[in-house]
């Protein structure tokens, strides 16, 4: 299956107790699938999955199947540090109706899992078990790692890892890669900032947080890319960054779930024990979002 274009990497939402919305799950499914959105990414940490419990991940991978349009590529975010638990949850989502897996690079104990030949046997071993084909994911703003390009492209000769979402940011490195990966390798951006830049390289799309407020805007870029209009697609880019930087860096998930209601989505709470944005964070999301509003 062909990864291009723009997904979401999905907002769990939650009532004001704290437990899953299955109604605001639905809700805010079939309302992104109005728009153009490739498909959807669940159990990422845009989902606040470490805050999640192994059942409630499950519930969540088969809340969004049920709710998704015909024709939505779906991938579920199934990393932990074990192969053996990893393996599970992408078997698991195999028999739900996903169609890729996604693995973040194992990171807890430092020493012995921050080396290539470790990230490596990891990589390979769960993708010689899973039953879909496996995404690595790349975050060394939570792993605390950055994965080697030359061990990616090691890894793009595996028959059953299909691509790569790294959403380091690092422009450099992820042209790096993009150069050294087998042909066919299918690598998404996770950057909001910076996700033109990635097509631009060779990405074939990208897996989004900002896409879950302003999706039409997200879509307009990839849009603009297929179709070659350059000076657009670097504009709708350029009104992009600076909310998506402002969330990425500064507000994170609570501050995209008030973007998201903003824009008519349900945001909601975040769960503990992340905090609600202050009055003054809400107005400064609430100017930087004002021309994106939809």
């Amino acid at each position: 299956m062909k990864l291009n274009g723009i997904f979401t990497a999905f907002a769990t939402p939650f009532d004001f107790a704290g437990n899953l919305y299955k109604a605001k799950v639905f809700h805010n499914i079939q309302k992104l699938d109005a728009v153009a959105l490739a498909g959807h990414t669940v159990c990422g940490s845009t989902g606040e999955t470490p805050l999640l419990g192994v059942d409630e991940r499950i519930q969540l991978m088969e809340w969004v199947r049920e709710a998704s349009s015909e024709g939505k590529t779906l991938i579920a975010g199934v990393g932990t540090d074990g192969v053996r638990e990893t393996v599970k949850l992408a078997n698991r989502a195999a028999e739900i109706g996903y169609h890729f897996a996604l693995a973040l690079s194992p990171f807890y104990y430092k020493v012995q899992m921050h080396r290539p030949d470790t990230q490596a046997l990891y990589f390979r071993s769960v993708a010689d078990q899973s039953k879909i084909p496996v995404l690595i994911y790349n975050i060394p703003q939570v792993t605390g790692y950055h994965l080697p390009p030359e061990t990616v492209a090691e890894l793009s000769h595996h028959p059953n890892i299909a691509g790569m979402k790294d959403s380091s940011g690092n422009l450099e490195k992820l042209r790096e890669t993009l150069a050294l990966v087998k042909p066919g390798f299918q690598v998404l951006t996770g950057s909001g900032s910076t996700f033109w830049d990635a097509f631009e390289m060779g990405g074939s799309g990208a897996i989004l947080g900002i896409a879950n407020a302003i999706p039409y805007a997200c879509v307009t870029v990839w849009e603009a890319f297929r179709t070659r209009q350059n000076l657009a697609g670097r504009d709708w880019q350029d009104r992009i960054a600076v909310p998506a930087k402002l969330i990425g860096t500064k507000h994170g998930i609570p501050g995209l779930k008030h973007a998201m209601d903003l824009n008519g989505y349900y945001g909601g709470p975040p769960r503990l024990p992340f905090m609600p944005p202050s009055p003054e964070a809400r107005d400064e999301i609430e100017e930087a979002f004002r021309e994106l509003r939809s």
